[in-house]
């Protein structure tokens, strides 16, 4: 499952980091980074997914 979610993540950074925990603060902070360059998008969104 979390195999799943970092592949998402690495697709498309937000939608991973909501499966994983919801429309919180990291979802936010997802989306801006993201769009300020999507490379952090996807750092920040797998290391949400593998910490838990």
């Amino acid at each position: 499952m979390d195999l799943i979610r970092i592949l998402i993540a690495i697709l498309l950074p937000p939608l991973g980091v909501f499966l994983q925990e919801g429309l919180g603060k990291h979802f936010w902070l997802n989306i801006l980074l993201t769009l300020l360059g999507y490379i952090p998008g996807i750092v920040h969104a797998v290391y949400i997914i593998a910490r838990k």
